[in-house]
């Protein structure tokens, strides 16, 4: 097959919507290993499969992140996450990555934390197998399970970063949803129950437990959430506050054991 000329594959890429054309086709004909690879991703991405899953990887925090099909594919507002995960914790020796999906947190944090024990878990037996791709380069460990059942119990008060990107979409606005996630990524990583708190409170009730004495747990919510997450984190005895990046519309939620 002929090389596929740039203005081909932005013309093919507009005409399907994508609104950012020109950095979707340069990225798809320099991840591509040979023509028939280009064009099969061009007509995947045309078909409206989601950019990431046509490259196989996602940027994030500076690195690229395998994903694959099934699995939540991590979002860039969460870097703001690891960033005050990072700044909050810069000396960290145990750190886990809980609903981790494609383990993209975990990776970044044990990226900028030297020598760091990385922990990742999630309920998604695919999640678990793309986590392990990316972070046991880093000599993370990855674990299939229900939260905290599927972390080793020697870990118990032992967390110093307990990273946990809890579903949070209420579950009567999943339709809602844009179909790249409601379509292409599993139900159980954007669902989190009526007011989308279920899995926050289910952390949240065994986090003191697990947390290192000072130890930290990070959780991203949507900003009306945020009061509701702050109770529910001080209920379970953890000092709780709040940061926000205006820039990239995230907001965080801390909670220290004392």
């Amino acid at each position: 097959m002929p090389l596929l000329s740039t203005t081909s594959v932005v013309t093919a890429l507009r005409a399907a919507g994508c609104v950012f054309a020109e950095d979707e086709a340069e990225l798809i004909l320099t991840t591509a290993r040979t023509p028939d690879e280009a064009a099969a991703m061009v007509a995947r991405r045309v078909a409206g499969l989601p950019l990431e899953l046509v490259l196989g990887w996602a940027e994030f925090a500076g690195l690229r992140i395998t994903v694959e099909p099934g699995v939540f594919v991590p979002r860039r507002r969460t870097e703001f996450l690891v960033e005050q995960a990072l700044a909050t914790v810069p000396g960290a020796s145990v750190v886990v990555d809980l609903c981790c999906g494609s383990g993209a947190v975990g990776a970044a944090l044990a990226a900028s934390l030297d020598g760091a024990e990385l922990h990742a878990a999630d309920i998604d037996p695919a999640a678990v197998r793309c986590a392990r791709r990316n972070i046991a380069p880093r000599g993370g460990h990855a674990h299939e399970g229900d939260l905290f059942e599927a972390l080793p119990a020697r870990l118990r008060g032992h967390i110093d970063i307990l990273a946990a990107n809890v579903p949070y979409v209420p579950s009567g606005e999943v339709p809602l949803l844009p179909s790249e996630a409601r379509d292409h990524e599993p139900l159980v990583a954007l669902d989190g129950g009526t007011d989308g708190l279920d899995v926050l409170r289910r952390v949240v009730a065994e986090a003191p437990g697990w947390l290192a004495p000072g130890g930290h747990l990070f959780v991203e919510m949507s900003e009306r959430q945020t009061p509701l997450a702050l109770d529910a984190l001080r209920r379970s005895g953890l000092t709780a506050r709040v940061v926000v990046s205006e820039e990239m519309y995230a907001h965080v939620v801390t909670g220290t054991r004392p």
